[in-house]
């Protein structure tokens, strides 16, 4: 079956004015943050509004999002280069409104939510008039990168439910105006069943943001934060989808951040390799310009075919996706060489800049600090690895 590559029309037009808006609008923000867009409630609430102000205007803001909330309604291959332009810089992607997790919760929400959700949490997610946080990871025991270790728990009580439990590395919670909570109604921890997903207001009670997490990473907005949800008491109309389907729907969620991670990455590893590649034409040492010696020009070279492998990977996963398949086994393929050729291509590059990419005048040393943690965001790489090759051995026994 013949597969199309070329992007639609409306996705090849928004890919172009979304390289010009972030070329002359974000990145010039970037170099003057140096890519951190600062905490929010002060400068970054305002840096976060004028760049999604900027972005609106120039009609690329939320791609992703359905026409009937404010997108654009692109597909998942054809927000492939929309996303992938938008990470060409690190505020690209909080600009459009396509940064993790707001981007996937639209997607999850756009999917699963009633009609009254969707006017409540989803239209004013989609416009960027609030953030969100999905509330998913729990400190060891709990869950983690085995999702059926969830320990938090949501109790049936009168006039609803009582959510207990302690999160954390909940990305965006500063600032959110809600959360969206996997908790577990039915069995215990270790049960591959049981998990519920609430939608709660971050102004409730019982939901505390505490602390944020000292990481490598700071461009994510609202940072990785603890929460703690303690007599956390919520309506029967804030069960997102159907009880005990928690699971389920994280699966809905799953893939397609997966892939948009990766888009948003691939963008910041065609930057580095872009600055690098500049570098090597004009810098002139040992009687010849660097780009012009056998060991930088194997380095430029890799960095090609890593970008180009990983934006092939994606193209096919994402078809599968539009397809209507579950595209777990692609996606897992995807993020897991992505990630790690993102690592290489950036690494590379900052070696091909020697002082100048160790120094912060080329913002390599930044995005080599953002882009490390993405092998273990979504799933470490061994995870991926082990689930990749359980699939490809069970395929093989149901073959015989």
């Amino acid at each position: 079956m013949p597969i199309d590559f070329a992007p639609s029309a409306e996705s090849a037009e928004i890919t172009q004015r979304t390289e010009a808006f972030v070329r002359d609008v974000v990145i010039p923000e970037e170099q003057a943050t140096g890519g951190v867009p600062g905490p929010a409630g002060g400068l970054g609430d305002d840096l976060r509004a004028r760049l999604q102000d900027g972005a609106k205007a120039a009609g690329v803001f939320a791609p992703h999002a359905p026409v009937d909330v404010g997108g654009h309604g692109l597909g998942m291959s054809d927000r492939a280069s929309v996303f992938e332009a938008a990470g060409y810089s690190l505020l690209g992607p909080l600009a459009l409104n396509i940064a993790a997790p707001d981007e996937g919760n639209v997607h999850l929400l756009a999917e699963v939510a009633n009609p009254e959700q969707r006017e409540r949490y989803l239209a004013p997610l989609a416009s960027g008039a609030t953030r969100s946080c999905f509330a998913m990871t729990e400190p060891a025991p709990g869950a983690g990168s085995d999702p059926a270790a969830l320990a938090s728990t949501a109790t049936r009580v009168d006039g609803g439910w009582r959510i207990d439990g302690r999160k954390w590395f909940i990305t965006g919670a500063d600032g959110a105006g809600f959360a969206i909570v996997m908790a577990r109604t039915s069995g215990s921890a270790g049960d591959r069943g049981g998990a519920t997903m609430f939608l709660v207001d971050a102004d409730n009670p019982g939901m505390q943001v505490g602390r944020h997490i000292d990481t490598l990473d700071q461009t994510f907005f609202g940072g990785h934060c603890e929460v703690t949800f303690e007599d956390c008491r919520v309506g029967d109309d804030a069960i997102l989808g159907a009880l005990d389907q928690g699971f389920r729907y994280a699966q809905v969620r799953l893939a397609p951040a997966r892939l948009t991670h990766c888009m948003r990455w691939l963008g910041i590893a065609r930057r580095a390799q872009d600055i690098a590649v500049a570098r090597a034409a004009e810098r002139e040492l040992f009687g010849s310009a660097l780009a012009e010696l056998g060991m930088a020009q194997a380095m430029i070279a890799d960095n090609e075919i890593d970008i180009a492998a990983a934006r092939g990977l994606i193209v096919r996963s994402c078809w599968e996706l539009d397809q209507g398949r579950s595209g777990a086994q692609s996606s897992a393929i995807a993020k897991t060489f992505c990630a790690e050729a993102t690592w290489r291509v950036v690494d590379r590059s900052l070696q091909l800049c020697g002082a100048l990419g160790v120094s912060g005048d080329a913002l390599l040393s930044r995005y080599l600090r953002e882009v490390r943690p993405f092998r273990i965001y979504d799933g470490p790489s061994e995870t991926h690895r082990w689930a990749i090759a359980r699939r490809v051995v069970r395929r093989h026994r149901d073959d015989r």
